[in-house]
Parts: C-alpha cells; structure tokens; sequence
C-alpha cells in the first residue's frame, strides 16, 4: 500500500476513535483494512516488525495503531484481538522503547494486560509481568494504572471480594471495567458452589446480596443467561 493510503486510513482511524463515543464499527473496518490491504506496505517499511531502518516518524504511527487496536478490542469485548494486539506492542514496549517517545497509552495498557492475566488465573505470569515493568517498586503503587490490578491481585489473594467489587467502580479507565466485570464472574461461580454446598436452600434476596448483585432482577437476569 502506498503511503499516502495508509496515512489516510490511519488518520481516519484516529477520528473514529477520539470521536465521543468512540465509533467501534467503523474502527472495526478501518483495523481491518490496515490489516488487510496494508500489511505488505507495514512489513516493506518495518512497521510491522520494525527492523531498525524504518523512521521515527513510521514506527510512532504504527505503535499507535496498534495501541488503537488493542482499546478497541477490549471496547469490542474481543479478547483474543486484544491479546493480539499486545503482542504486538510489546517490541515497542521494550526493544525501541529507549528509540521512540513515550506513549500515554502504554502504562493503561500494560495495566489492562495484567487483570486480563488475572482473569486467566495466570498469577505467576502475573507477577512476572509486573517485575519487568520498566518502573522503579517505589512507583508501581504510585501509577494508577499498575495499582489499580496489583490491589486486585491482592484482594482477590485475601478472598476479599467485596474490595474487587468495589474497585469497578474506581477503575483508571472505563476499559478496566470489563476485566472486572469478568473476575467478578468467576468470583460469584465460586460462592454460588460455596452456597450449594452450604445451604438447601436460599431466599433470592440473600441470594442477590452474596453474589453482588444490585437487585434480585439482575441475579434473576444473570441466571437466565446461564441456562
């Protein structure tokens, strides 16, 4: 693809997604076609893989791309896009990080990364992900973005749910919430075992309350969608 196109969709791409709100379906087709129809010309210019001879200028566009790609996953609920995505990143996150400016984006993303691991049960990945973080120990309670999953982690280590209840509502960025909302599933499959076990049986009131649910409808809703 030539420059001028892929310059074009990617300044297309940036409109859609700083629109308020974002235009999830149109920054659906406009990934796909960089993906698609820009591919050979990001591999010809070392956007895909950066080689060391594209310019700084080239590489910024890609990894914003990529970060682009990466929220709009999430904001899709494609999970499997996002982790994709972050794979991706990771090259620019690391290899050029020392080559290239800083990205605002980098650290949400990072962060998202690391409750997407807690919602795998992956906590040794987890860990070591957070000690190879480029940032002193001193700053990780610090950036509200790496907090936010390190409270997580330790709440959900505690058995305090009711913490990682609460956190959804003071996630950094409204991307955290659906990680949340993910771990608070697996969350009430564990106390609704414990409950079976524990009880013959269970007003739906006490129920919703148990399960964190904000009303009776809401368990009922979440019930039907399990059947």
């Amino acid at each position: 693809m030539a420059p001028r196109q892929l310059q074009s969709l990617y300044k297309d791409l940036q409109r859609a997604f700083d629109a308020r709100p974002s235009d999830l379906k149109k920054c659906g087709l406009l990934l796909a076609q960089l993906k698609a129809r820009a591919l050979i010309g990001l591999i010809e210019t070392g956007l895909l893989l950066p080689n060391g001879e594209a310019s700084l200028n080239d590489m910024v566009i890609a990894r914003d791309i990529l970060e682009i790609g990466a929220f709009w996953s999430i904001r899709a609920k494609d999970i499997p896009s996002f982790d994709r995505y972050f794979s991706q990143l990771h090259t620019f996150y690391t290899d050029y990080r020392s080559s290239l400016p800083p990205s605002k984006r980098e650290f949400p993303l990072r962060g998202l990364n690391l409750i997407r691991l807690l919602t795998q049960n992956r906590i040794a990945d987890f860990h070591a992900t957070l000690e190879s973080l480029p940032l002193p120990a001193d700053e990780i309670g610090v950036n509200p973005y790496i907090r936010h999953p390190v409270n997580l982690e330790r709440w959900l280590m505690e058995g305090s749910y009711s913490k990682v209840w609460n956190a959804r509502e003071e996630a950094p960025a409204e991307e955290y919430k659906f990680f949340v909302d993910s771990l608070m599933g697996t969350i009430r499959n564990e106390i609704a075992s414990c409950e079976e076990a524990a009880y013959e049986s269970l007003p739906i009131k006490d129920a919703a309350t148990l399960l964190f649910f904000t009303s009776q409808s809401e368990l009922l809703r979440e019930d039907g969608k399990s059947m």
